[in-house]
């Protein structure tokens, strides 16, 4: 029998700074309206601080986030466990129902992207087909670097997934590098390279979905990757879709 959604647990992994707004405080809106309770750790056990940019505009005041995410962004700073968060080393990943793994591209992410402790936790948790692993945009890398001991392969070798996407990087690097240089470039790899590189097959397991730089709080453009346990969804514009989806998932556990 399926536990009723209010008793569910999802924790939040997010970086010491430069998270995404929208790929945070959306997902942490409709889980929290739907009962469950949403925890956070950061590697610090100190509240993570978003990209600030993403709540000025991120070049002549465009490209930030949404004025409805802002909002729920603004809620969820205010929420006892944001302000409340347990380190990385300290926390138990195996308590929770759901883990969410977000993105962000400015160089506080590395901090996040290159932490072993994540990793480690994050291996016989997505192991448990009872758990649910969300990832979105760079979140995707985190599981593309985790190394399961008894394969010595990717935990992405043979799942499907999606990412921000090669031509959404590009695209917003060559807009903005003339004022903020490699702003949108965290690595000197672009993010689905990295997850591809990590496939056994991925012109079979790669998911790209549908061309799109609009984005949509309808969801009309919205793309999701589902494999089994696993969630993938490639940039803010997904991200009502994606927290939808998890919340269908842990909804059936």
């Amino acid at each position: 029998m399926s536990t009723p959604t209010s008793k569910k647990r999802i924790l939040m992994v997010l970086p010491n700074k430069d998270f995404d707004v929208t790929e945070t405080s959306v997902p942490w809106h409709i889980f929290t309206k739907a009962g469950l309770k949403v925890d956070f750790c950061t590697g610090h056990g100190l509240p993570g601080e978003c990209d600030s940019l993403l709540l000025t505009g991120v070049i002549f005041g465009q490209l930030g986030a949404a004025k409805e995410a802002k909002q729920f962004y603004h809620e969820m700073c205010e929420s006892p466990e944001f302000k409340n968060p347990k380190k990385y080393s300290e926390t138990d990943f195996m308590e929770y129902d759901a883990l969410l793994l977000p993105g962000g591209h400015a160089q506080g992410m590395k901090q996040y992207l290159e932490d072993t402790v994540i990793r480690d936790k994050l291996i016989p948790f997505i192991s448990n087909k009872s758990k649910v692993v969300g990832a979105i945009c760079h979140g995707t890398v985190v599981l593309a670097r985790a190394i399961d001991p008894s394969t010595g392969k990717s935990l992405l070798y043979h799942r499907k997934s999606t990412c921000l996407l090669k031509y959404m990087e590009k695209t917003a690097y060559f807009i903005t590098a003339w004022k903020l240089g490699r702003y949108y470039r965290t690595y000197q790899i672009y993010v689905e390279d990295e997850i591809r590189e990590a496939m056994s097959d991925p012109q079979h397991q790669f998911q790209a979905g549908t061309r799109n730089l609009c984005g949509s709080l309808d969801e009309q453009y919205a793309y999701v990757c589902e494999d089994e346990n696993y969630v993938s969804a490639r940039w803010p514009g997904d991200a009502y879709l994606f927290a939808h989806t998890i919340l269908a998932k842990i909804s059936n556990l």
